[in-house]
């Protein structure tokens, strides 16, 4: 299937689908990021929870799998995590590096000569401003519905104003509680060039997870996220559940991250990166967690979701066509 939905992030990018997965770190593992890349969007390999070592075998497997493009998502409040982390990219062979928490301007720079483009997650719009004013080559504006580290500005209201501040510069692209074609639509006609899906993903063959996440996905409804901090001490929307209902009782306890994180997985309440299959407690257990999680009524292979979205997405823009 060939799609007509040509934008400034697929001509960049130089994919056929303006659909990227979410760099999730403990989820997008190289099977998800192949699969995801092979299908026409581009696949992104959650490096947060990896070692040096774990993210070049990681790229190394997907390159094996693909010959397509793929990016690297890296949280890069880590001491010393981006100079390591950007080698990686570069050695690895990544056309895309993405930052959770902001992408320091030699690091980019550094990207910028290997061929590498850069992109910046953002909840607010002054953050979209710093990081084009940095270099970044595209941002993605990602509303509070969003699974993980998220921010308070709902998508509906930040994308539009996100495309007004930075559209005319670098490709927006849309994230926070999209999980279908449809919400493709809604983001291109808000005036973004794409998507970035996380928890849709997470329901896949393809995807990495601890036992239990993806059958508790496809039981939570769209109430039953939270924004907590109870696993790694910032704001991260999650699967609500006895761990988050005690830090919401008591919130003293909470720690600044990341001593949040190691609180949390010294408590065996947090088990992200570890191997698929890994047997956890879902009562206590960090799953995040988008707000589209609703929608979500079981594991759908991630290459066929991505056609998919794009057939639906295609056919909701031929509705609204109709209308004029």
């Amino acid at each position: 299937m060939r799609s007509t939905l040509r934008t400034r992030l697929t001509d960049l990018l130089e994919i056929e689908h303006p659909i990227m997965l979410a760099g999730m770190g403990g989820v997008s593992y190289h099977g998800l990021v192949a699969a995801v890349s092979e299908a026409g969007g581009i696949g992104t390999l959650g490096a947060s929870t990896m070692s040096a070592d774990e993210l070049t075998d990681e790229m190394a497997k997907v390159r094996e799998l693909t010959s397509k493009p793929f990016g690297v998502d890296l949280l890069t409040a880590l001491p010393g995590q981006v100079e390591q982390g950007i080698r990686d990219v570069i050695d690895g062979g990544a056309r895309i590096f993405v930052a959770g928490l902001g992408v320091p301007r030699e690091a980019i720079e550094a990207l910028h000569d290997a061929g590498v483009l850069v992109g910046s997650m953002c909840g607010k719009v002054r953050h979209a401003v710093g990081a084009v004013a940095s270099g970044c080559d595209f941002v993605v504006a990602q509303g509070t519905e969003a699974g993980g580290h998220t921010g308070t500005v709902a998508t509906m209201a930040l994308i539009p104003q996100v495309v007004d501040a930075v559209g005319d510069q670098v490709p927006v692209v849309a994230a926070g509680g999209l999980f279908d074609g449809r919400g493709l639509a809604a983001s291109l006609a808000l005036g973004a060039d794409g998507v970035w899906i996380g928890t849709r993903f997470i329901a896949t063959p393809e995807a990495r997870a601890v036992a239990g996440y993806k059958e508790t996905l496809i039981a939570t409804p769209e109430d039953g996220t939270v924004v907590s901090r109870a696993f790694t001490g910032k704001t991260c929307r999650v699967v609500r559940n006895d761990w988050t209902a005690h830090f919401d009782q008591h919130p003293d306890e909470l720690q600044p991250f990341p001593a949040q994180v190691i609180a949390s997985m010294k408590a065996g309440a947090n088990h992200l990166g570890a191997p698929d299959g890994t047997v956890v407690d879902v009562e206590r257990e960090f799953m995040p967690c988008g707000q589209g999680v609703g929608a979500i009524h079981g594991l759908v292979p991630a290459g066929d979701l991505v056609r998919l979205m794009i057939e639906e997405a295609e056919r909701s823009l031929a509705r609204i066509d109709s209308l004029r």
